[in-house]
């Protein structure tokens, strides 16, 4: 119930934060496989010094289905339960999405809908908005589109530049990221429209999704 398969293409510093959070019992998960589509990620080779099952799977030269297929299939070898984006660069396939329905998670660094897609820091930030942040939603078959889990605000600093803005969202990022997974192993809410709202009576083994 409580397996988290992480997915990365770079450094995985939000995966690193997950899993401090599980080794100190923050976090009642277990990491059950790291999996990478980039053979030089750094993220991959943090999970191999802590421990943990980390695979590659490469994508490159392979259609995004057929890539996403061996990915579910790895998922599903180690008994994942909710799969996480952690810096994975690769846009999910409807198909993959249907296997996991409310089971993936992806944090965003700025407040959805401001700001989808690549450089969500720079682009708060030369957008002149005073505030921004982060999200964690659930992923759909659209690009930073599913419902929103949870949101943490960073004010926009006189002082920032687009680095220092970046920097102080990631601290909220590796915060925000353990809390959603918290809430939906918890599972005690359901989704109305694209609204999560808390619902203490939900039984913690199922989500109860109103939009069908």
């Amino acid at each position: 119930m409580n397996n988290l398969g992480i997915l990365l293409s770079g450094r995985g510093s939000n995966f690193e934060a997950v899993a401090d959070n599980i080794a100190s019992g923050r976090l009642d998960a277990s990491l059950a496989v790291v999996i990478s589509n980039r053979a030089d990620a750094p993220g991959i080779e943090s999970a191999r010094r802590r421990g943990l099952s980390a695979l590659v799977i490469p994508s490159k030269g392979k259609v995004r289905e057929e890539h996403d297929r061996e990915v579910v299939a790895a998922l599903r070898e180690h008994q994942v339960y909710l799969v996480c984006l952690a810096g994975y660069m690769r846009l999910l396939s409807p198909w993959f999405v249907q296997q996991f329905p409310n089971r993936i998670l992806n944090i965003h660094p700025s407040l959805l809908p401001a700001f989808p897609g690549l450089d969500a820091q720079k682009q708060a930030f030369d957008y002149g908005a005073k505030i921004t942040g982060c999200t964690v939603h659930f992923v759909d078959e659209n690009l930073d589109h599913g419902a929103i889990i949870l949101q943490k605000a960073v004010p926009v600093l006189d002082s920032d530049d687009a680095h220092t803005l970046a920097a102080r969202i990631l601290e909220q990022e590796h915060v925000a990221y353990s809390e959603a997974i918290r809430i939906v192993l918890e599972g005690k809410f359901r989704i109305d429209g694209r609204r999560i709202v808390a619902d203490e009576g939900q039984a913690a083994s199922g989500v109860s999704d109103k939009a069908g």
